[in-house]
């Protein structure tokens, strides 16, 4: 709601005379919390109901968490602008530790992310990883109870809620690396929607459009589903050069590939399919399926 709301803000900002009503739409994925995405459907049960209300022509746009995104969009549907990008870190909270290396041995580390869990046991084998949904504030208060000793969530989702007061700690990429997309906002418009694409072109942010872009390539080329860690993350360099780190694992974190790539703006979308590729070559079995 709150990525809605400022989507409506900016096109108001935007087209002055644009009327403009918000639509709420409750997804799969918002009901069902107690169970892992991997195991209920993956990604599409946040989108799969805005997607058929766009295509009916029921509402006019949609609005995504664009790392709740399937990488092949359905029939239809095209994305028509990617909002500026919020923090794309992970946030660590924990009462008992600053970091996961601070963690004490054995501790229970509540997440639903396999990338979180698997870049976690990579580093800290002896931890345990249990699941964990609902939104922030139910995770927190398990937190507080001590049903786990840690958990991890989006510093976006965090900061767009103005939740500074839950001690998160961001955790930079080196440490954890994101998920393709983690911060961005996506907003899709029927295919063919030429008057509706050319409203959103305002708010388009083409550094951000370009990052993300390449994540997805990435992320499709390793023909990724919920029971795949996948992470990767793309920055600008300057001189309009992008640069893109990514991963896949196992889902226990005992085998694990990194990557990067450097490419123009204009390249970088490849050179990430390209990264793909050669990381699931590297997997070879291990590839989860």
């Amino acid at each position: 709601m709150v990525q809605a709301r400022t989507v409506d803000a900016l096109l108001r900002e935007a087209h002055p005379d644009c009327r403009t009503e918000i639509v709420v739409i409750k997804t799969t994925g918002d009901k069902i919390r107690d169970r892992p995405l991997a195991e209920i459907g993956g990604k599409g049960l946040f989108t799969k109901e805005l997607d058929t209300a766009l295509v009916a022509g029921d509402i006019a746009c949609a609005v995504h968490s664009m790392k709740d995104m399937e990488t092949a969009l359905a029939d239809g549907i095209d994305v028509a602008a990617v909002l500026p990008r919020e923090d794309p870190r992970d946030a660590f909270l924990s009462p008992v530790a600053d970091r996961i290396a601070d963690l004490p041995e054995g501790a229970v580390v509540g997440t639903t992310s396999l990338r979180r869990q698997a870049q976690i046991l990579d580093r800290r084998p002896d931890l345990s990883v249990v699941t964990f949904r609902g939104n922030v504030d139910t995770r927190l208060e398990k937190l507080r109870a001590g049903t786990v000793q840690a958990t991890l969530l989006a510093m976006a989702g965090l900061n767009r809620l103005g939740r500074t007061d839950v001690g998160a700690v961001p955790l930079e990429p080196d440490e954890l690396l994101p998920a393709a997309a983690q911060g961005a906002v996506a907003i899709t418009v029927r295919t063919g929607d030429t008057a509706m694409r050319e409203t959103m072109a305002p708010l388009d942010h083409r550094t951000t459009n370009v990052c993300v872009t390449a994540e997805r390539a990435f992320l499709a080329a390793l023909d990724g589903t919920c029971k795949t860690p996948i992470a990767a993350l793309a920055q600008m360099t300057g001189n309009n050069d992008v640069s893109l780190r990514g991963l896949v694992a196992t889902p226990d974190g005992t085998v694990r590939r990194d990557g990067t790539c450097n490419a123009s703006a204009a390249d970088i979308a490849v050179a990430a399919h390209e990264l793909g590729l050669e990381l699931k070559a590297a997997m070879g079995r291990h590839m989860p399926r």
